[in-house]
């Protein structure tokens, strides 16, 4: 078991672990990672999301964050300088989509500055409270170039998204992985991409170690990430399958009650400021 004592770095997700479920930082958690960052704690946030979705969010905590985004497609320093980029071929990402999609599925790719769907979905549009990052509707028919960050899919029905992975695997096993960043979303990245691996690359350009690692997260998109740092935490809102395939790890309180700063308050930071915060 880790020594909290030797923890130096902070690692955590967003959507569904930092923020809350409005898809806001709660002023609560503001001031914990601004201590954090008082005491000389390194913060990495590592997000499926979008890098310029991503960073109008973490700029509200108004502390330095390097940024791992798209499942680790995409490294940011908190100077916003771009440290690390992977894209999918076109032809890769052509032969992945070459299935048969639900029409209740909406397809995504992910761009350097446009997301290209076929559908216009409020929901997905819902998690940016400003849109830093702008759906651009296409016809994937006629579409010439597929090189994207990375593909998404989304839906209600979770089977018809499983049934939909086995079908993109089938054809693309060799160069995909996936996760369900949440029941509802699917997500497909380059095999050498994910969430651990840049983060690793951040902490050792820093002189830090996983080991010295606490990381929150609430997806299976964030599995390595949990089992690589030194403290991994899952969120109570998890769901219950994700907590099943990582039984040694703690439970936490959830998003909801800000579990993430309450837990930083009560176990890494000083319990002066624990009690005066909590």
């Amino acid at each position: 078991m880790t020594n909290l004592k030797n923890i130096k770095v902070v690692v955590s997700d967003l959507d569904g672990t930092l923020l809350n479920p409005q898809h806001r930082i709660s002023d609560y958690t503001k001031s914990i990672f601004q201590e954090l960052h008082n005491q000389n704690y390194l913060i990495v946030v590592a997000t499926g999301r979008h890098h310029l979705d991503a960073m109008a969010i973490i700029e509200t905590l108004e502390v330095p964050v390097y940024l791992v985004s798209s499942n680790g497609a995409r490294i940011h320093s908190p100077e916003k300088e771009e440290l690390f980029a992977f894209d999918l071929e076109s032809d890769i990402v052509k032969a992945a989509l070459n299935v048969e999609i639900d029409p209740e599925i909406t397809v995504v790719l992910f761009k350097e500055n446009v997301w290209q769907t076929n559908r216009v979905n409020e929901r997905l549009n819902a998690f940016q409270a400003e849109l830093k990052y702008r759906p651009e509707l296409v016809d994937y028919k006629t579409l010439e170039d597929f090189s994207a960050i990375k593909i998404f899919f989304s839906c209600d029905n979770h089977e018809k998204l499983v049934a939909l992975k086995d079908a993109v695997l089938a054809n693309s096993s060799d160069n995909l992985h996936h996760a369900f960043s949440l029941p509802t979303c699917l997500e497909f990245m380059d095999k050498s991409v994910d969430k651990a691996v840049a983060i690793e690359k951040v902490l050792e350009k820093e002189g830090f170690t996983l080991d010295q690692a606490v990381a929150f997260g609430d997806g299976f998109n964030d599995v390595q990430m949990l089992a690589a740092a030194g403290k991994g935490l899952i969120m109570g809102n998890a769901p219950a399958l994700l907590k099943e395939t990582l039984p040694n790890l703690e439970v936490i309180t959830s998003n909801a009650e800000d579990g993430v700063a309450k837990y930083i308050a009560s176990k890494i930071l000083n319990k002066e400021f624990a009690v005066n915060e909590a």
